[in-house]
């Protein structure tokens, strides 16, 4: 008995509480605006959507309180009179009639920066972009105003001027005579200047870290410069996570609203001159006691080890297995260490490079690199165990250029064809590269440039003589937002007078998933009398692709390419192909599939490639 009543009980309090909330339900209102159009009548809608009228209540009551929201949506388009009448068809409709009447005009306009921001462009940019000097004689619009002064405040803080202030921000309202004056007169104050670095957190010396700031002790405060200097310690990948900020007093923000308000400095006066509605938005911050800011930097230390594996297909080297282990920083210098470890069936590949970074890590490094590579490809007729080490030093610049200047020496044991030798080689070169994107996992605008020049002598101990040279340029470039061009171009070219004693690994092949497509990867090139591949002296790669978005994430392509390796100073034919394709972005990047028909093929006349990356 005791659990059936105390059941019933539950059973009437859920039924109980049920019918206060159905007897309280609210609804938005649903508004029919009649006499204006457009932007008014928009307006309108949005302010009355935060009506919520209570299912028993009388809408009558409600009339006043729709018609202030309606003349208060009319007031940032300058109409302070206008006339209004309320009928509700139900609690959530209700119909408003509007005639906005005479707008408001603007009488005088006094726009002026004082300080030392007055001589600095972007202000004087800010002003001529905005359109409220030129508001005179017009109807009022509180949208510029309201602009022009968030703009003025984000430059300030932006630029320095963290005394800044307005002097006067003021919109003066005269509705009985259908004027208004506007009155926005901004204080900068003297510009801030950078002060010291105070690092905590870092297990890497802090005055490497100083020293990675693109900004100098007094120099001129710029945020971009902040942000430029925390993307320089999140590019050293000796940090976890990174904070760099100035040393300023918390600020809160709002999020704009999505409805067009009346601007907080619009001041209503009576003809007796007695305001209404008034709220005075001049801010003023405490003045610190020196015209400098500190930057604070906190950072957490990265992983002392890291792993990674993965694998992948491509129909260059089928399925392969990938193994990495990167050491971001051996001690307080910041030096670093990476292994890589590549498995497929024709290739074998273990790399290295040990990085020392220099006074400026974030610009210049000198590194050790090394590796071996043993490459078994029956299609290429190319066989060789390779391997080799490096010095070099790398210089980062700031229009993005990536200079390497190094020498390498090599030792490789290869056939080729009915060629076999063994090389030792002193190879010094000069690299530079460089690559812009807009988006690195699928850019539709971006380029990359790639320039090699290097050589081998016997002067100073080589097996082999040659000056070689390679020069790769891609890019992407976009129509509107469903419109993708792709284009490539590669030059190669040897001198030598033994080409024989070139190593494969120097020689140059085409054809695959990323040259020539169509043709086995690699099988483009000069021959011998058998019909065994060789490779060229000097190389000539280009292709055009046209992609259009078909869904989300889905592209369809077309393509054409052409290339060669070859002997002479220009080739005898291009081979060439031409196909069409799919792109799929996925999370883990792009994923491509083409059908290519080779025009100068005998044993195929179509050919399927898939890779997985982005092009750059």
């Amino acid at each position: 008995m005791i659990a059936g009543t105390s059941t019933r009980r539950l059973l009437l309090l859920a039924l109980l509480m049920t019918g206060i909330c159905q007897s309280s339900a609210v609804f938005a209102i649903d508004a029919d605006v009649k006499g204006v159009r457009s932007e008014l009548a928009t307006n309108i809608r949005n302010y009355l959507q935060s009506l919520n009228i209570p299912e028993n209540a009388d809408t009558q009551s409600y009339s006043a309180e729709v018609t202030q929201k309606t003349r208060d949506a009319l007031r940032p388009f300058g109409y302070y009179e206008p006339d209004v009448s309320v009928s509700f068809r139900d609690r959530e409709h209700v119909t408003v009639k509007v005639d906005h009447g005479e707008p408001v005009r603007v009488r005088s306009v006094v726009v002026r920066i004082e300080g030392e921001a007055r001589d600095d462009e972007p202000f004087q940019q800010a002003l001529q972009a905005n359109p409220l000097e030129d508001m005179e004689g017009k109807r009022l619009l509180h949208t510029p105003y309201e602009t022009l002064k968030s703009r003025l405040t984000a430059l300030a803080l932006e630029r320095g001027y963290f005394d800044a202030r307005y002097q006067q921000s003021r919109i003066e309202v005269h509705p009985w005579e259908h004027a208004a004056y506007i009155s926005l007169i901004f204080e900068s104050g003297e510009r801030y200047r950078f002060g010291d670095i105070f690092v905590t957190g870092s297990q890497i010396r802090e005055e490497r870290l100083r020293k990675m700031a693109p900004f100098d002790p007094n120099d001129r405060y710029l945020a971009t410069d902040v942000a430029r200097y925390s993307q320089r310690l999140g590019d050293s990948g000796w940090f976890r996570s990174i904070s760099v900020r100035p040393r300023l007093d918390e600020r809160s923000g709002q999020s704009a609203p999505t409805r067009v308000t009346s601007s907080s400095d619009a001041v209503i006066e009576g003809p007796e001159g007695k305001r209404q509605n008034f709220q005075d938005a001049v801010r003023t911050q405490k003045k610190p006691q020196r015209a400098t800011v500190p930057i604070d930097v906190n950072v957490t230390p990265e992983d002392r080890h890291k792993f990674e594996t993965g694998i992948g297909y491509s129909t260059d080297v089928g399925p392969r297995i990938n193994f990495g282990w990167e050491m971001p920083w051996l001690n307080d210098r910041g030096d670093s260490l990476n292994n890589d470890l590549v498995l497929s069936g024709p290739e074998q590949t273990l790399t290295g490079e040990y990085n020392i970074p220099l006074a400026n890590p974030a610009r210049d490094n000198y590194y050790m690199r090394y590796g071996f590579k043993n490459t078994d490809r029956t299609e290429s007729d190319t066989r060789s165990f390779e391997s080799s080490v490096s010095l070099g030093r790398e210089w980062r610049f700031e229009n993005d250029w990536i200079q390497n200047a190094y020498v390498r020496t090599t030792y490789e044991d290869f056939t080729q064809g009915d060629e076999e030798d063994k090389v030792l080689l002193f190879i010094p070169g000069m690299s530079w590269s460089r690559t812009r994107t807009d988006d690195t996992r699928f850019p539709m605008w971006g380029d990359r440039q790639d320039i090699l020049v290097e050589g081998s002598s016997d002067i100073w101990g080589s097996d082999a003589n040659f000056l070689r040279t390679r020069l790769d340029s891609q890019w992407i470039r976009s129509l509107g937002e469903n419109n993708r061009f792709v284009g490539r171009a590669t030059v190669g070219a040897t001198s030598t007078s033994d080409f024989s004693q070139v190593p494969p690994s120097l020689r140059f092949f085409t054809g695959g998933d990323s040259s020539v497509r169509g043709y086995e990867y690699e099988t483009i090139a000069p021959e011998n009398s058998d019909g065994d591949l060789l490779g060229g002296k000097h190389l000539l790669v280009g292709s055009l692709e046209y992609q259009r978005q078909v869904a989300k994430n889905w592209w369809g392509a077309t393509f054409v390419d052409a290339g060669n390796a070859f002997n002479e100073w220009w080739p005898n034919e291009l081979k060439k192909s031409a196909g069409v394709g799919v792109r799929w972005i996925s999370p883990v990047g792009p994923v491509r599939m083409d059908i290519a028909h080779p025009f100068d093929s005998e044993e195929d006349s179509w050919r399927l490639h898939f890779g997985i990356g982005p092009e750059f």
